[in-house]
């Protein structure tokens, strides 16, 4: 009978992820793996006409944007497309109160007036190899952990280092499957790019959180950027003699929309998943982790929300750091209630049965579940106690950056006649206080300490609150409060001014100052504590665990042999695919698969800023001039769509391909009943969001007026 219910389950898994189209998978191995499935789906290309190292491919017109995006080149002269919400750091950075291109947008209808975005850099991968012999030979089970990763490493980087030796390229080496394979990623980043275009947030950012991780969505999701290079099209810094770059392949547009059960891809750079889990893991993610994160971040964003409510400065000032915080909240919130709709732990325990009872039918693997299980047990307290330290105290703006003087203050101790050193320490010092400084409210930090406060004090367990803390709050009766005004009233690193005079007349013996500082104080016993009760304790059973699911992996794939796995996302380049598609979100609540500009009219509330309409966008729409940007069917401007592409965060600013591998969309987000697709994928809730290409063109020919950009491009209908 146990044997019977294994198959059912394996069965029953099997069944799940085919009807899903669940998975990201690497295009290196498209041929093999996913060729026929994806034609049969509705692909009309070849995986060589995706991924290729002989010949352009679409893989060529696609990029890493910054640290943590994908973006797409859409014209020969190096034009990218990529989301707002990806560009929103830079768009920041160039913004000021008489040049507010967040709030205003920004169109730049010369080549000399596009923007340098300093520190933004773009990267294409050149090719992908497995490399899982040259990296695993020799290494086998009987080294212990440490001996293993140093090895690995060892060949990781000779590897690294012969893949691009006489080139400008650079070298990764990444894991897959838990360290069970390794595969070699050889890039060329280019590091000087330009604004090009960005709508104003009231479209660009439409919605705002409110709206965020949630379907319906109206929100015109995309900036423009170009990359420039050398005489040589080759990468080079920041020159007025760079040259638009020319790309070995860029993506056709197509004004053909999307349908209802239409085939799509998406291709990019999907950040972290981790789908193979054991239930002890899912639990402590929903358990543990989530709702200490969920309730700090909770709290911050309501008081930075309110008073940039009051103040057009403070909204600039904290726009970008609300936007950073509320996405992870929001995603956690839904995460947590997604794995709990699924009943995800009973799901993975179930599983577990089935795999116990096979691994002891084979004699082998069998104690990995219960060192799995014995080792979160163990890890859980230590988990929790990192996370009220990081999420609460930590995350008090003052207290991180009075953290920044303990190389001056290390230096002033360690090595008191090096002036070098010092004065290094010192220009680094001042250097971030110039840019903390800039987006600073300080009444915000004093009400967000005194929160936090109480709730560090509240949920940490008793062992892990410093004895400075501790005496702290004895001193002041435990009132959060008035802590909370002792630190912003005593410390220099609260104003920038006091700060750079202590450091203009500073002498190695005034370490001591700092370190009598409150803020430093707290920062300085809060990271002590980490680093010696918390951080070793977590780094052994994490340990454990990281070298029982490199076993549990293997086991899994032995279990059901019959399946073909896809590699948990790391952000490296995958192809995942899906069809267009709703959903019911719960009893009587179905959801279409595409909004239009009407629910922007609808939406609109000039009382809330998320809900603000630009008057030439209600002009436009009040007139019906869409230009030849309506959908044919229905006359309207589609806004968004959603489909079944198994995506995550760093999939932001990937296009959403149509079955002639021709641009119909920029992937921007999920729904929120969706967000659990990260540890488990649900094929009925999991979507993904993208902006409708036709309306990011609306929006740039009509809207902006920059036809220029639009001519750019190649566009194309009826294919």
């Amino acid at each position: 009978m146990r044997n019977f219910f294994v198959v059912c389950v394996v069965a029953l898994m099997t069944i799940f992820n085919c009807s899903a189209k669940e998975g990201m998978w690497m295009p290196l191995l498209l041929q093999i793996f996913n060729e026929k499935d994806m034609q049969e789906a509705g692909l009309k290309l070849s995986a060589e006409d995706i991924y290729s190292v002989n010949h352009s491919c679409l893989k060529d017109a696609v990029m890493i944007f910054g640290g943590g995006c994908t973006g797409e080149v859409v014209s020969n002269e190096g034009l990218l497309l990529t989301n707002h919400h990806c560009g929103y750091g830079s768009i920041q950075r160039l913004s000021s109160i008489d040049y507010d291109y967040l709030t205003d947008g920004f169109w730049a209808m010369q080549r000399n007036e596009e923007l340098p975005c300093q520190g933004l850099t773009v990267s294409f991968l050149i090719r992908m190899d497995d490399v899982t012999n040259k990296v695993l030979d020799g290494v086998d089970d009987n080294l212990s952990q440490a001996e293993r990763e140093n090895i690995i490493k060892e060949r990781c980087k000779s590897i690294e280092k012969e893949a691009v030796e006489g080139t400008h390229y650079k070298a990764e080496v990444e894991p897959f499957f838990y360290g069970n394979e390794y595969y070699l990623f050889v890039y060329e980043v280019f590091k000087d790019v330009r604004l090009v275009g960005a709508p104003p947030s009231n479209i660009g950012k439409f919605g705002g959180d409110t709206d965020n991780w949630e379907w319906p969505r109206h929100t015109g999701d995309f900036s423009v950027f170009r990359i420039y290079a050398d005489n040589d099209n080759n990468p080079a810094e920041y020159s007025a003699d760079n040259k638009p770059y020319t790309p070995r392949n860029f993506l056709k547009i197509s004004l053909d929309g999307v349908k209802q059960d239409d085939f799509t891809f998406v291709f990019g750079y999907p950040g972290y998943t981790n789908e193979y889990l054991p239930a002890a893991a899912v639990a402590s993610i929903t358990e543990v982790d989530n709702p200490i994160l969920i309730d700090a971040a909770g709290k911050r964003i309501e008081i930075m929300k309110n008073y940039s409510a009051q103040s057009p400065t403070v909204r600039l000032q904290y726009a970008g750091k609300i936007a950073s915080i509320a996405n992870g909240w929001k995603k956690r919130i839904g995460e947590s209630l997604g794995i709990k709709r699924i009943d995800g732990v009973q799901q993975k325990l179930n599983y577990e049965d089935a795999f116990q009872d096979w691994a002891e039918s084979q004699n082998k693997y069998t104690n990995v579940i219960p060192t799995l299980n014995e080792a979160y047990e163990n890890l859980n307290p230590y988990k929790a106690a990192a996370r009220y330290i990081t999420q609460t105290m930590l995350a008090v703006e003052v207290i991180s950056f009075a953290g920044k003087s303990r190389k001056l203050v290390n230096t002033s101790i360690d090595d008191p006649k090096n002036k070098e050193a010092i004065q290094q320490n010192i220009n680094n010092l001042k250097s971030s206080a110039a840019a903390f400084f800039k987006n600073y409210y300080q009444p915000i930090d004093e009400e967000v300490c005194a929160v936090l406060l109480q709730m560090f004090f509240e949920g940490v367990s008793p062992e892990f609150i410093p004895e400075e803390l501790n005496d702290l709050m004895q001193r002041f009766d435990n009132d959060y409060v008035a802590v909370s005004d002792y630190l912003f009233d005593k410390s220099m690193f609260c104003n920038i001014e006091k700060l750079n005079n202590f450091l203009d007349t500073y002498k190695p013996s005034h370490y001591k100052k700092i370190t009598k500082d409150p803020a430093y104080i707290i920062y300085n016993s809060l990271l002590n504590m980490y680093n010696d009760d918390i951080i070793s304790e977590i780094a052994y059973y994490q340990g454990n665990i990281d070298s029982t699911m490199r076993l549990y992996m293997k086991a899994q794939r032995e279990f059901e042999s019959d399946k073909t796995f896809y590699p948990d996302a790391n952000f490296t380049l995958r192809i995942t695919y899906g069809y267009v598609d709703g959903f019911k979100a719960q009893d009587a609540i179905n959801y279409n698969y595409f909004t239009t500009l009407d629910g922007v009219m609808e939406k609109e509330n000039p009382d809330i800023y998320d809900y603000v309409v630009e008057d030439k966008l209600k002009e436009l729409y009040q007139n019906k001039d869409f230009g030849r940007y309506a959908d044919k069917e229905d006359g309207k401007i589609h806004t968004c769509f959603i489909a079944t592409n198994h995506t995550t965060g760093g999939n932001s600013g990937s296009p959403v391909l149509n079955a002639y591998g021709n641009l119909v969309g920029l992937n921007f987000d999920r729904n929120w009943q969706g967000t659990m697709s990260d540890i488990m994928y649900d094929p009925d809730k999991c979507r993904n969001i993208a902006l409708d290409i036709r309306y990011c063109l609306f929006i740039i020919d009509k809207f902006a007026g920059a036809s220029h950009l639009i001519d750019e491009m190649t566009i194309v209908e009826n294919y």
